[in-house]
């Protein structure tokens, strides 16, 4: 018996010695990523379903609608039109938000201000109000200014960020004093100087910065719920609740919905995909 036992292991053992080291890694990372795909790749299948077929537990198939429900959704529902909304709304917050980080951060790395530290911690100090708090004072700001049901109301919150300056900050500061001497004696004024030097400098930053903004403006649900009341100007987030609240015989319509929520994955998506190889390069460097 005993003897059998040991062939058994010297078996395993030879099998083992037999594998490259890497496969084991592998595996572990194909399962890890199986594991997280599947709620996507549900969300996929049920999109592709109409509402009989999402309430049969042993379907697990693709549906009979196909594309339909993406069809019915983009035009019945209005959802075209919602992520238009989605998409300028998150436009114009990356566009201001970055922009104005940036001049921030130059202001503050490159300018002799008075308590320019207290003014830091006091940019740093936001951070313990975020929009959601706020949300009572701002939409009276809003209604006293005339903002509501505009644009100017959807981005205004969201243009200041205390996170992005503090980003820019530390990586301006983590550039050679000598180059910035050496702007200084070439005569190049602040803007060339950060437009010419600092921000291609910065590009794997400011495109982190762009992703996170970007995903963050496009998963707001609270505050555009709030400030516009016209169905038209709404955001994606709130129209996969519109679409939520239009039940069928009392029936959840899952097979919309899911095809609302593959539809309102696609533009993060891309973003990232785009601007993957600087924050690539980014990370390299820091490893480096």
């Amino acid at each position: 018996m005993a003897t059998e036992t040991n062939q058994q292991t010297a078996r395993s053992t030879r099998f083992r010695d037999r594998l490259p080291d890497h496969v084991p890694m592998h595996l572990g990372l194909l399962a890890a990523i199986a594991l997280m795909s599947a709620p996507l790749v549900l969300a996929v299948v049920m999109s592709t379903q109409t509402t009989t077929e999402v309430y049969q537990v042993t379907n697990v198939g693709i549906g009979s609608q196909g594309l339909r429900n993406y069809a019915a959704a983009l035009t019945e529902y209005n959802f075209a039109t919602y992520m238009l909304n989605s998409l300028v709304m998150s436009v114009v917050v990356v566009v201001g938000k970055v922009a104005l980080s940036l001049l921030a951060a130059l202001a503050l790395v490159y300018y002799e201000l008075p308590y320019e530290r207290a003014i830091f911690m006091f940019i740093l100090l936001t951070l313990l109000l975020p929009v959601p708090v706020r949300i009572v004072p701002l939409f009276q700001l809003m209604a006293d200014l005339g903002w509501t049901n505009t644009l100017l109301a959807l981005t205004g919150p969201y243009v200041a960020s205390a996170t992005a300056v503090f980003l820019f900050r530390q990586h301006f500061m983590s550039i050679p004093d000598s180059l910035v001497e050496t702007a200084r004696v070439d005569g190049v004024g602040p803007l060339r100087f950060l437009f010419g030097v600092l921000v291609p400098m910065s590009r794997g930053m400011i495109a982190g910065v762009c992703v996170i903004t970007f995903i963050y403006a496009w998963n707001q649900f609270l505050w555009p719920l709030i400030a516009v009341t016209d169905k038209s100007s709404q955001v994606v987030q709130v129209g996969i609740r519109y679409i939520q609240g239009s039940a069928q015989a009392g029936l959840t319509q899952w097979g919309l919905i899911m095809a609302a929520a593959v539809l309102t994955l696609l533009p993060p998506l891309f973003v990232l995909l785009a601007l993957h190889r600087p924050l690539l390069e980014t990370f390299a460097i820091q490893q480096k």
